[in-house]
């Protein structure tokens, strides 16, 4: 590896490591949002069938 290239991937890392290191992030945050709401979404088709079952006996 030259000095040139060592200094390109040197800015490289520093102009786009901070936004690829925020994506991570919010994509981290956003999956367990998303299983959270998944689970609740599966408790609340349980409550409908329970209630549908309650209402038909």
């Amino acid at each position: 590896m030259t000095p040139e290239n060592v200094t390109m991937w040197i800015s490289l890392i520093g102009n786009f490591g901070f936004p690829i290191a925020i994506t991570v992030y919010l994509f981290i945050r956003f999956e367990r949002k998303i299983d959270k709401l998944e689970a609740i979404i599966m408790e609340l088709s349980e409550v409908i069938k329970s209630l549908n079952y309650k209402k038909g006996a």
